[in-house]
């Protein structure tokens, strides 16, 4: 694949794909492979919306990941594992090893009556078996829907049911750092209630004891070893339905974005490529989970269309000690390093006496993605992980986009910490003001939207077309809103702000609570922090501040002066925090997002019904903010 190697470069490039779209994204998609190229290259509206890439075109994006590279890197590294204990043996699988892996899996689906088009749930551990599960269904045509393996029932049920799984697959049982998590058992109370599923694949994962359905459960090595290494590829319409993944759910019922074939595999590859500046035989290691849509474009799809080893990690960043990433990444010579601020914010609590057991030569390129990174994260992330010579790319972009559409462009784009910096070829973002107009020029900000489509962009909600039309569409006529605040500064970088939720409206001033967030992160003794607005009797909203610390040697009251002027400082006087209460954590869900609308209710007093809890990472983490709420 081309690849962007200079920033006069990306300008001609950019500019190509914005005067002439349909050209350059048929040339992109012309590097893989088709079995019918298509008739159109896009036909599209934001009214309806409708949107379809690739027409007429039929492609498989499995036999893209793995077949193809069969001849050139067949006994290459397409997956490591990396366990959660540290002391256990890792596994590897070679291209080869994962296609006779993919084809057995897929003749296992069609033994037991999955079709193209049936939906196929998957809730598993971080395991090379969840990569098998999702190459098997795109394979044959199935649609896979990756629920996280830490989802309750209730969530798990929620999602079958929403999708009408006909199969589930999932494992005895997994370890997540120390605690134990028992998935069979979570998935027999969810199968109560879910009564379009036919069958239960179980993989024997832990050697728990589970209670086994005999007319239902099937345990993976027993099918698996009854089945043949060969398969046929099924042809797939470049618009036919890849795969459904549901959003956290942090404001309301999840909603099952749906993604599509031929323009998901051509723009994953692409961006992968580019923004990592992907080198022939690099580790690639992406922390993310495969239950989010990160797992599924930058740990599965992304890297495998590219031939690369991809480094797929079932344990968690500080088990059995802070450094467990920084172990990874010398033990399998990573080149490449993608995970969240959350984690990077985490990890500085801990100090940096780690880092002198650690080489860390290997990496070249360090990437971002899930929210904005502050300055201080990025800094020591630069700094300490990086070795000051490693570039970190500030991916933004969402579940409902497919892939990353604002980032830097590895070793090609001069970086500005804290920023997204500009859009990817092909991506046309705008700025609107409140009235929907589009705020032109640099030194601006306003409501990030975008004014045509890009091959990686989510369909529909599944069975809920109006609700995606209304989410996506509605606001903006013409323009697809993503719900974030944006600013561009004078050069024209591109520094995501935060959600228009959390744009608050403080005495007549529009408040990113990102902004104020970012401030607050870089006094010395907090780790992380939240605002949220409150009804305020004069100035129409406050601001609330939650704020967790690394370190008690400040009493409450002088912290808050200290962070009050602080932001009076970097900011002005009018974003000071009317509020600021210190806290042992934050509600987030398990993707890492925080929970705002709790905050919201604990701000404003109303903690009598904050509303379902049960997708948090640490529910009780609520009673104690609760507690000690101002």
């Amino acid at each position: 694949m081309k690849q962007i190697v200079s920033f006069d470069q990306y300008r001609r490039e950019y500019e190509r794909s914005i005067q002439d779209p349909e050209d350059f994204w048929a040339e992109v998609a012309a590097d893989y492979q088709w079995s019918r190229k298509w008739d159109t290259v896009l036909d599209w509206n934001f009214t309806e919306p409708s949107i379809k890439w690739f027409e007429g075109g039929y492609c498989n994006l499995a036999e893209n990941c793995l077949d193809r590279h069969l001849d050139k890197r067949g006994e290459q590294v397409a997956i490591i594992w990396e366990p959660n204990e540290s002391s256990e043996a890792y596994r590897t699988l070679t291209y080869r090893e994962l296609h006779e892996q993919t084809c057995r899996f897929a003749n296992v689906l069609k033994k037991l009556g999955v079709k193209k088009g049936d939906r196929v749930c998957i809730y598993l551990p971080m395991i090379p078996e969840a990569a098998v599960a999702m190459l098997a269904c795109a394979r044959i045509g199935a649609i896979h829907s990756v629920v996280f393996a830490g989802f309750s029932a209730t969530s798990l049920v929620n999602r079958m049911n929403d999708s009408e799984c006909s199969l589930l697959i999932t494992a005895d049982a997994v370890f997540r750092g120390k605690k134990k998590i028992e998935l069979k058992k979570i998935a027999d109370e969810a199968l109560e209630q879910t009564p379009s599923i036919k069958h239960c694949i179980v993989y024997n994962h832990r050697n728990t004891e589970i209670n086994f359905d005999e007319g239902r459960d099937h345990w993976w090595y027993d099918l698996m070893r009854e089945e043949s290494s060969e398969h046929a590829a099924e042809p797939m319409e470049a618009e036919a339905p890849l795969f459904i993944l549901y959003t956290s759910g942090s404001t309301g019922k999840p909603k099952g974005l749906l993604h599509t074939t031929g323009g998901y595999m051509v723009f994953a590859g692409y961006t992968f490529s580019n923004v990592f500046n992907y080198r022939e035989e690099e580790v690639f290691f992406c922390t993310a989970d495969v239950g989010w849509v990160t797992g599924h474009t930058y740990l599965v799809y992304g890297p495998l269309l590219n031939g690369a080893t991809t480094v797929m990690f079932e344990g968690i960043p500080t088990y059995p000690d802070h450094g467990r990433f920084w172990e990874v990444v010398d033990k399998h010579q990573v080149n490449i390093f993608y995970t969240a601020p959350t984690a990077i914010r985490s990890l500085e609590t801990y100090g940096t006496e780690i880092f002198q057991t650690k080489k860390l030569d290997s990496l070249r390129i360090l990437g971002t993605v899930g929210e904005p990174i502050n300055e201080e994260a990025w800094q020591w992330y630069h700094e300490y992980v990086g070795k000051k010579k490693c570039p970190i790319v500030d991916t933004w972009w969402q579940t409902e986009t497919g892939g990353i559409l604002i980032s830097p462009i590895a070793t090609v784009t001069p970086l500005k910490p804290s920023f997204a910096t500009f859009p990817l070829p092909g991506i046309q973002p705008v700025l609107l003001d409140g009235s929907g107009k589009e705020i032109e020029g640099n030194g601006v900000s306003g409501y990030l939207c975008l004014r045509f489509p890009w091959p990686g962009m989510a369909r529909t909600i599944y069975s809920d077309h109006t609700h995606f039309r209304q989410t996506y569409f509605s606001a903006y006529k013409g323009y697809y809103f993503t719900g974030d605040g944006c600013k561009k500064d004078e050069e024209g970088y591109y520094r995501i702000t935060g959600r228009i939720d959390d744009v608050i409206n403080v005495s007549g001033h529009r408040i990113g609570t990102g902004e104020i967030e970012d401030v607050i992160d870089e006094h010395q003794v907090v780790v992380e922090s939240a605002v949220v607005g409150y009804p305020h009797d004069i100035k129409g909203q406050g601001l609330y501040a939650f704020v967790i610390c690394n370190e008690t040697a400040l009493t409450d009251d002088k912290l808050r002066l200290e962070i009050q002027s602080l932001v009076a400082e970097k900011i002005g006087a009018f974003a000071r925090p009317d509020k600021i209460q210190i806290v042992p954590g934050l509600p987030k869900t398990r993707s890492g997002k925080i929970m705002r609308r709790i905050l919201r209710k604990i701000a404003e007093g109303d903690t009598s019904n904050l509303g379902d809890t049960s997708t948090l990472l640490d529910p009780a983490i609520v009673d104690r903010i609760k507690e000690s709420a101002l």
